[in-house]
């Protein structure tokens, strides 16, 4: 038998017969080891303990404690036990797939009769049942003419279906949980009892066509979250009704911000309330951009096809454009042209337009630019997911010299403005060259470690995500962490030589030759929509004062007090704040609780008292406890809160 070689973490090589599992090595480690093994790393991949190693291979044996693996394989044999579970109560269930999915994971089945939620107790009840029988988990691999003979046999014809589409000469890998049986690529634990019996819950069921396709059959997908232990879902189920609080569908409602209806799907309708937050938080990009050396252009939203094909977004963002088809005058045929789903291919021509001198760079160009894209229906969500929005946009044309100076003087700014909007908790994500590019090795050696550098020299740390750059070159992205522990990917700065090639931007050098400028696309927000959702959600719909919609409430007990109830309202507006007066003819603990409702930061409540003594009755949002303030003292300290942070 061939020898092969194991190269383990602290460096120590073992030499084993080729075929070993990677259960038999972590048995030749130690024995608690073995006891501990749920999975391993070959070369990098997830590995099943079962599976043979038949080459020279880096390897490392996973436990309970390698949160990433483990927490894979917690939710992949959830899954498979969950179809066990349904098909041992109802035998006539057909089951199709069960992926892993975010803190879950969800199957797909073929039932005749809807589950209802005590259908989904009755399911969980029995999924202990088999976790705490601790059955075996074997695997085996078949050849293609066996498997779908064995699905036939047992009328499963979405397995034989799953069968079909995969490639010939690829092995078909089957898994046992017990006596029940799936196919599937891996990797699984050992026995079901290395489940968590207390670390899952079944949540929701709703429909999916087989195969996201809405010509095949309806059916039944249950999903499913999955940790390791009872804490650790009690915190992430107490995360999600955080969630439902802070939805800022419901915020936004309660709130009046805006709606969504069917004659314009993905598209937003801003109240005032909405279109107040809207402009005061773009009024502030605008200043911080202008403070930061960008200059501010507007593009068209409808461009030729020509453009789209010159920079290539035609041949491979077409699904997601809109086409726009005009019967030109003289023209022999119509005329195609798309808005835009984005703004560069613009910019670029903006830049094209006069000679370029090496002096005139960077050049930092800026445009609150509205794009349109479009996005499956069931992908929509709110105004986080939307087809129409607009980017705070900019595209910065340096030289490759200049990319680790703009890179630190954009993080720089990017971090400014996070801090500015509540957002202490951030981090980076460096991605780099995928197997597939252009460009020379070395030019990827300098850009990335311009990227790196600039992280570096700002404070902060990066992590790596192999591959994951675009084919042109690597990119940064910033990652929000919200106040309930949610990730929000909103900045990024997109190290890009390719677009200028193809659109043949250029500038004249030191040397008095023509030379290509690299092109950095950079948002901080990403999206104005999907970012105000963001902080909705964040601050639960108690936004900071001076990105509040309405500020002030000033609100009457006594309709004698009207008259003082204006002039309050008018010093306030004089002095920035966004007030407004409250005088219906209802009671203060109504008025009170409906802009309370409403989220408005202070409420000043004003009766006879007041007027006679010129001050005002102070409720702070979230507080029960009021204050009194003189009229001066009031329009003072509201109208410094109005202030937005870079003006303050």
């Amino acid at each position: 038998m061939a020898q092969i070689s194991l190269t383990f973490p602290d460096g120590n090589i073992r030499h084993y017969e080729a075929g070993v599992t990677a259960a038999e090595v972590a048995a030749s480690i130690a024995p608690s080891l073995a006891k501990a093994a749920i999975s391993a790393q070959l070369n990098g991949q997830h590995y099943d303990l079962q599976w043979p190693i038949t080459a020279d291979a880096t390897l490392s044996i996973n436990t309970m404690k390698d949160e990433g693996p483990a927490l894979e394989l917690i939710r992949h044999d959830c899954a498979h036990i969950m179809a066990r579970a349904v098909q041992e109560i109802w035998p006539d269930v057909k089951v199709t797939i069960g992926p892993v999915r975010d803190y879950g994971w969800f199957y797909d089945f073929d039932r005749a009769e809807p589950f209802t939620p005590e259908d989904l107790g009755q399911i969980e009840a029995k999924m202990k049942q088999i976790i705490n029988a601790r059955d075996p988990v074997r695997t085996e691999v078949w050849d293609r003419a066996r498997a779908i003979a064995y699905y036939e046999e047992r009328g499963e014809p979405y397995k034989v279906e799953l069968i079909n589409k995969i490639p010939e000469g690829e092995d078909l890998r089957m898994y046992w949980h017990g006596d029940w049986q799936d196919l599937c690529r891996g990797p699984h634990f050992q026995h079901t009892g290395q489940v968590p019996a207390d670390g899952f819950k079944l949540t929701h069921v709703a429909g999916a066509y087989w195969l996201g396709d809405a010509s095949r059959p309806m059916l039944q997908r249950i999903y499913g979250l999955a940790f390791k232990n009872r804490e650790d879902l009690k915190a992430h189920m107490h995360m999600l009704e955080e969630a439902a609080k802070r939805d800022h569908r419901r915020l936004g409602r309660e709130m009046n911000l805006f709606h969504m209806q069917e004659e314009a799907p993905g598209q937003i309708f801003w109240h005032p309330n909405g279109w107040t937050i809207y402009t005061t938080l773009q009024d502030y990009m605008r200043r911080r951009q202008r403070a930061d050396g960008y200059v501010e252009v507007n593009t068209p939203q409808v461009v030729n096809r020509v453009l789209w094909e010159k920079s290539g977004h035609w041949d491979n963002y077409q699904d997601h454009m809109f086409i726009v088809e005009v019967d030109e005058e003289h023209a022999r045929e119509k005329t195609v042209n798309a808005l835009k789903p984005m703004n560069c291919p613009c910019h670029v021509q903006v830049f094209n337009v006069g000679l370029k001198s090496y002096r005139d760079l960077p050049l930092r160009m800026a445009e609150f630019g509205s794009c349109s894209r479009y996005e499956p229906s069931g992908a929509l969500h709110g105004i986080m997911r939307v087809r129409g929005f607009t980017q705070d946009d900019a595209h910065i044309f340096c030289t490759e010299a200049q990319i680790e100076a703009e890179s630190l003087k954009f993080i720089t700014f990017l971090s400014k403005v996070y801090a500015d909007l509540g957002f202490t908790k951030w981090r980076i994500k460096l991605s780099t060259r995928p197997e597939k590019r252009i460009g020379s090795d070395e030019s990827w050696d300098y850009v990335e470690a311009a990227l790196a550098k600039a992280v570096t020299a700002a404070g902060h740390s990066y992590e790596i995500f192999e591959g994951e750059g675009a084919f042109y070159g690597p990119k940064l992205e910033f990652v929000l962490t919200d106040a309930i522990g949610r990730d929000w990917q909103c900045g990024t700065l997109q190290v890009d030589p390719n677009l200028p090639e193809r659109l043949d931007a250029s500038y004249i050098g030191e040397d008095g030759a023509k030379h290509r400028p690299v092109m950095l696309h950079r948002a901080c927000l990403g999206s104005f929509e999907r970012f105000i959702g963001i902080l909705i959600e964040d601050h639960a719909g108690k936004l900071p004062f001076w990105l509040a919609p309405r500020q002030v409430v000033v609100a009457s007990i006594v309709s004698d007090a009207d008259p003082f109830v204006e002039e309050v309202v008018t010093a306030l507006t004089l002095a920035g704040v966004r007030a407004e007066a409250d005088m219906r003819n209802e009671k203060i603990n109504y008025k009170v609780r409906e802009h309370s409702v409403g989220k408005v930061p202070v409420i000043l409540a004003i009766g006879m008292k007041e007027v006679e003594e010129r001050t005002v009755s102070v409720r702070r949002l979230g507080e029960t406890r009021t204050e009194t303030m003189t009229l001066e003292q009031a329009v003072a300290e509201f109208g410094q809160l109005a202030l937005a942070p870079d003006l303050a």
